[in-house]
């Protein structure tokens, strides 16, 4: 089972937790963002910008490229732009849709992917 069935949120929270952080001061370590701001990140209503999400990865003790795993937004406007500048990725995000092709299935093909997600 894929590690990432949390939510970006989600995993902020928990790695908040496991450093004993309040949102409060959470908020004011990553320089006085408000706590209300850091919750609606938390609950999903909100996204930080790569900054914030930088300085939450220091402070939390993780690095971006974990916190960004969790981020199951779509690329939507960055979809648009390969399709359009290429068929065939339109093509393939097609077949995608139709053949109902699993996530993990589509992740294997990357170069990006570890042996461990390989693996499963």
């Amino acid at each position: 089972m894929s590690r990432n069935l949390k939510t970006l949120g989600e995993r902020i929270r928990e790695l908040r937790e496991q450093c004993d952080l309040s949102l409060r001061e959470f908020a004011k370590l990553l320089g006085g963002l408000s706590p209300a701001f850091l919750s609606d990140i938390e609950l999903g209503r909100r996204h930080p910008s790569d900054k914030v999400l930088a300085d939450m990865a220091r402070v939390l003790k993780t690095t971006v490229e974990d916190l960004k795993s969790y981020d199951t937004r779509p690329p939507v406007e960055e979809m648009k732009r390969l399709a359009t500048s290429n068929p065939l990725y339109g093509r393939a995000f097609r077949r995608i849709v139709e053949d109902r092709i699993a996530p993990e299935d589509i992740l294997r093909l990357s170069p990006r992917s570890t042996d461990k997600e390989k693996k499963k």
